[in-house]
């Protein structure tokens, strides 16, 4: 009896943010603050304002109408797909709509999942890598004139980039803070934002792209624990300690004139800073050089580091997952506001999959007798939300729908093999076609 009683709340806990999320979207105040104009969405059509959000939340890979007649046969509990509305009618729906809608959404469902469940952390930190990376838009005036166009390696003609950075919780798998931007902008100065969004009890991870005194500066500032690979070439600090033949110390380090004019310019101090210095073995005989805030050295003993610093890794997965499994490049309109429309959309569905999956994770974790340990799916999971998300959203049997899909994703696990290396396999990437979507 506990232990259904148990599994009944742990089911309920995640059906309410299900109806948390239903309750947004069907008020007036979040209706109001996200159509484009006083007299969008106000009559009675096929597509009002519910039904288009979640159109666009359900991970849209083909056709916009193969789209539509798929979602209507999924509504309406069809054998066959209904053409009930045209592509012409989504795309004018579409545009009386703000891409604010999903970010506020993906906020409401982050705020929910920190505060109600116990979530995974690292020495009592919630562990947040920041990183960024690069999008191919669909080419026209429009995303050329807001994002620009540029050369690439792998392509004859010039092609709209945007830059996407994201603040991404690499042990629950969720990502706290996005931002899709003109690719004239800088990593470091968008990692500002996911600073600023940042909580006290963060613990932030970088990449050696994000050595930067001026960023190290915000951080002590805002009094937010970092750890961050350096480049040992261009830091006198992580010189000296491979030099010294030391594992760890703490060392000064000092601004450059353009650190200097960058602080000044954020209002913060140019003071020298000291930080922790932690050099890591790895398993190929090469060294990592590692600075971070945490310098106390018993709380934070040099051995937590080398699992700390693989720990990043996760994010690149993030983006592997983004590109190749969610699709994030096959965009389903030309205009940059449906460009924002569907990363911010995507980026929804894949924090709601890890939000729904995370007891799964938690129960896999607990069974590990077997010779390696194991993990979800996740190329299975993000398939397993393609019209499931859209049930949710549509159906009052949130509680049975949920239990089915955990079923799922618990049915769909793969071993982690420990200590694997491979290198890198630069492929070409995939190409997509506004006019030849897949089936």
């Amino acid at each position: 009896m506990r232990k259904e009683l148990a599994q009944w709340l742990k089911t309920n806990l995640y059906a309410n943010i299900i109806k948390l999320l239903n309750n947004i979207i069907s008020s007036n105040q979040f209706i109001n603050r996200h159509r484009l104009s006083p007299k969008a969405f106000t009559r009675n059509r096929s597509l009002p304002f519910k039904t288009v959000i979640v159109f666009i939340i359900n991970l849209l890979k083909s056709s916009i109408q193969n789209e539509l007649d798929r979602f209507f046969k999924t509504i309406n509990h069809s054998e066959l797909p209904e053409r009930v509305v045209t592509n012409s009618a989504f795309t004018q729906a579409r545009k009386k709509l703000s891409h604010k809608a999903f970010i506020e959404l993906n906020q409401a469902q982050v705020k929910y999942f920190y505060n109600n469940v116990n979530y995974n952390r690292w020495q009592g930190f919630r562990l947040v890598a920041i990183d960024g990376s690069t999008l191919i838009l669909p080419k026209n005036e429009q995303t050329i004139k807001e994002f620009d166009q540029y050369s690439h390696s792998r392509r004859t003609t010039p092609v709209v980039m945007a830059r996407v950075s994201q603040s991404y919780d690499v042990l629950n798998r969720v990502t706290i803070d996005s931002v899709l931007s003109a690719l004239s902008t800088g990593e470091l100065d968008l990692a500002i934002e996911h600073i600023k969004a940042a909580d006290k009890n963060d613990l932030l991870l970088f990449d050696r792209g994000y050595n930067a005194f001026w960023l190290f500066n915000i951080m002590i500032s805002q009094k937010v624990n970092f750890c961050a690979r350096m480049n040992a070439d261009c830091w006198k600090a992580a010189k000296e300690l491979l030099s010294s033949g030391s594992r760890e110390g703490i060392f000064k380090i000092y601004p450059t004139k353009e650190s200097e004019k960058k602080s000044k310019q954020l209002g913060l101090t140019i003071e020298p800073i000291k930080l922790r210095f932690i050099c890591i073995d790895m398993a190929n005989g090469d060294k990592e050089v590692l600075a971070t805030s945490l310098m106390d050295f018993e709380k934070y003993p040099y051995e937590l580091f080398e699992d700390l610093y693989h720990s990043r890794w996760i994010i690149e997965e993030s983006y592997k997952i983004m590109k190749s499994r969610i699709e994030m490049e096959n965009f389903t309109g030309k205009s940059p506001e449906a460009v924002r429309q569907d990363f911010y959309a995507r980026i929804f569905t894949a924090n709601l999959t890890a939000i729904l999956s995370f007891p799964v994770r938690e129960k896999i974790k607990g069974k590990q007798k077997r010779k390696y340990d194991y993990q979800i799916n996740w190329t299975q999971a993000v398939a397993k939300m393609k019209d499931s998300v859209v049930l949710l959203f549509l159906n009052h049997n949130i509680e049975q729908i949920i239990k089915v899909m955990q079923e799922h994703f618990l049915r769909n696990t793969v071993p982690i093999r420990p200590n694997r290396v491979f290198p890198r396999a630069f492929r070409s990437k995939r190409h997509y076609y506004m006019t030849y979507k897949p089936i």
